[in-house]
């Protein structure tokens, strides 16, 4: 790898638009793609772009989602925390083959199994440090409260190296060797190399107690920051004409270190990079319910989403089915035009179906929770007019709730039916349904896809900066 000073700041440039067919693109495909996702019990959309050579053909959100809206990425947080890393080991600040407790000199005395001390940077950084299985919780126990330090006392139970497993701890030793070696946090360190240059706007990320960003998971970010971060490792590390990340860094990167064959579902089995999955087509950043950029070289196209998904590999097999041929260069058909005027029309009305409105007033007064309603936090519910008030950690949420449609323009919103109210979580993947029972007094809330990070309901939103 090239060392070298960090890159000089240049303007923001956000991705070019352009019809499907200036791209050689098939709205057709596109259409299709949609109807099928449409058609997947386990997939809902909340963004969609999709990119040929450079430039946006197809994009559409589902309302209450929005473009200038941040969501909650999940593990796609991982490719930036190794996009860091990246210009990290270009900057001479992290090596690869040093040793991760290298970095932690404080913690030497306490770290005396061999292996763990000879876990390089390039294991942790390709999910192979040698444990077994997820080490997380384990790590989180550690009486200093330092993750670090409890994933390094924790011995592999094999040479580090030699054994593929999704460990949240290996991403965020890589996240904080970054942030040591910087003597900044990552968005601060990301901010001058890559956000800046991509033209991302302000980003959250989730940062533990230690007031470090977790790098596992965590980021908020838009659909074009995902599409962005797809685009410039398609292009080799190339942006807007000049170089930003290593064309050798995004090549290994993006290559397969660890042997993944064991997974069960298809897309999973091809191997794993640097905090890049490989794919049958290409290879992605890829976060827990349906977040992705698919990055497709054979096709130069990018295709990136967010969503709420539980059947993700069903998810991609309608990428694969629909839209790549669409993207390979197909015989376009005479009415082009009109299809592509068709699909913008379809995509700019597209919105998640809302309560259906069943006539009536909203019950009034209070409920509390029913047996084994979900989340735990959330200890009462009252309806006043044709508003809902969740009592939630000891915090309330005064909410407007729309019937037949969305009512709310912040990172919440709602909607209802006298029996029935959902409420989008708008910066995250999730939805919360609560029924009513007027009869009993009781709510009862199930969640469509429980959070992965479990805080108040008042924070399950971007920690973007300022926010209390």
């Amino acid at each position: 790898m090239s060392t070298g000073a960090a890159p000089e700041v240049r303007p923001r440039t956000r991705l070019p638009r352009t019809s499907p067919s200036e791209q050689g693109v098939d709205a057709r495909g596109v259409d299709a793609f949609l109807d099928a996702v449409e058609a997947l019990p386990g997939v809902e959309l909340h963004g969609l772009q999709v990119l040929r050579h450079g430039a946006v053909v197809a994009e559409g959100w589902w309302a209450p989602y929005g473009p200038e809206r941040p969501h909650l990425l999940y593990s796609v947080s991982k490719s930036f925390t190794a996009t860091a890393l990246g210009f990290a080991v270009a900057e001479g600040l992290v090596d690869l083959d040093a040793p991760v407790l290298s970095y932690f000199p404080e913690l030497d005395a306490d770290v005396t199994d061999e292996r763990s001390r000879r876990t390089l940077v390039r294991h942790v950084a390709a999910m192979a440090s040698g444990h077994r299985e997820e080490t997380i919780e384990r790590a989180l126990q550690d009486p200093s409260g330092d993750v670090v330090r409890g994933f390094l006392r924790l011995p592999p139970e094999a040479e580090p190296g030699t054994l593929f497993c999704y460990n949240q701890p290996c991403t965020y030793s890589v996240a904080a060797i970054v942030q040591r070696a910087s003597g900044q946090g990552l968005v601060e360190y990301l901010r001058p190399r890559l956000l800046d240059p991509l033209g991302v706007g302000e980003v959250g990320w989730v940062r533990d107690g230690s007031g470090r960003e977790i790098g596992f998971s965590g980021l908020h970010a838009t659909t074009e920051d995902v599409a962005a971060l797809g685009q410039l490792h398609l292009a080799g590390g190339l942006w807007a004409g000049g170089r930003l990340l290593s064309g050798e860094w995004v090549e290994e990167a993006t290559r397969s270190h660890a042997d993944t064959s064991e997974h069960p579902d298809a897309d999973w089995q091809l191997g794993y990079g640097f905090q890049f999955w490989r794919s049958r087509h290409g290879y992605r950043a890829d976060g827990a319910y349906g977040q992705f950029a698919l990055v497709l070289p054979e096709q130069d196209a990018v295709v990136a989403i967010t969503s709420q998904s539980t059947d993700t590999q069903a998810l991609l097999e309608a990428v694969w089915e629909h839209l790549l041929p669409a993207l390979s260069d197909p015989r376009l058909p005479a009415d082009a035009a009109q299809r592509e005027q068709a699909l913008r029309e379809r995509l700019a009305a597209a919105q998640l179906p809302p309560v259906p409105d069943a006539g009536g007033d909203l019950p009034q007064g209070g409920f509390r929770p029913a047996r084994g309603s979900e989340p735990a936090s959330l200890s009462a519910l009252r309806v006043e007019g044709e508003e809902v008030v969740l009592v939630d950690s000891g915090e309330e949420l005064r909410l407007a709730v729309g019937r037949g449609r969305w009512a709310g323009t912040g990172p919440l919103a709602v909607s209802g039916s006298p029996s029935r109210l959902d409420v989008v979580f708008a910066e995250t993947p999730h939805r919360l349904h609560l029924r009513l029972e007027e009869r009993t007094g009781e709510f009862h809330g199930a969640w469509r896809t429980a959070p992965l990070h479990a805080p108040a309901l008042s924070r399950l939103r971007s920690p973007l900066p300022g926010r209390g």
